[in-house]
C-alpha cells in the first residue's frame, strides 16, 4: 500500500517580508529629496517612511538604541538591525535594484570609514546646500502617502 504525499514547494522570495522603514530627519531638505528619490525608484514598495523622533520611531526603536543614534538616516531592516549612515544608504540602494543596486555594490568596495567620512561631510553641510522644508513630511503624491507612518 503506497502512501500519498502532498509536496509543496516554497519560495522564500515570494513570501511577504516585513516592510523596512527609513527614518529620516523631517527638518532636512536633503532627507526630503532622498525620500522622494526612494519613492520614485522603489517600484516593489519595499520601504516605508517615518520621521526620526516620530511616534513610529519611538515605538519601534528601543530607548537604549535611540540614545546612541546620531541625527542621521536610520534604516530599520527586516531582520531587526538598525543601519546608519553609509550602511543605511547602501542597503537602500541594494533594495532598489537595477542600476542602483550596481552602484551600491561598487560603493561597498570603499572601506566603511571612507564612506562614512564622505556621508558625514555632506551631512554637516546639508543645511547650507539644501533649503529647510516648510513641513515635516516630504511633499508626495496622494497615493504615496500610505507609505508614511507618524
Amino acid at each position: 500500500m503506497g502512501t500519498d504525499c502532498l509536496c509543496v514547494e516554497l519560495s522564500f522570495d515570494e513570501m511577504p517580508a516585513d516592510p523596512e522603514v527609513i527614518f529620516f530627519d523631517g527638518e532636512c531638505g536633503l532627507c526630503h529629496r532622498a525620500v522622494r528619490f526612494v519613492l520614485r525608484h522603489d517600484r516593489k514598495e519595499h520601504f516605508r517612511f517615518a520621521p526620526l523622533r516620530g511616534e513610529t520611531f519611538l515605538s519601534q526603536v528601543p530607548e537604549v538604541v535611540r540614545s546612541r543614534l546620531p541625527e542621521t538616516l536610520v534604516v530599520s531592516s527586516g531582520d531587526g538591525r538598525f543601519l546608519l549612515r553609509s550602511e543605511g544608504a547602501l542597503h537602500v540602494l541594494e533594495n532598489l535594484g537595477g542600476v542602483w543596486r550596481a552602484l551600491g555594490r561598487v560603493l561597498a568596495w570603499l572601506p566603511r570609514r571612507y564612506r562614512d567620512s564622505l556621508y558625514d561631510a555632506v551631512a554637516a553641510r546639508r543645511a547650507r546646500l539644501f533649503s529647510r522644508p516648510s513641513q515635516g513630511c516630504p511633499v508626495v503624491q496622494p497615493e504615496e502617502r500610505r507609505r508614511f507612518d507618524p
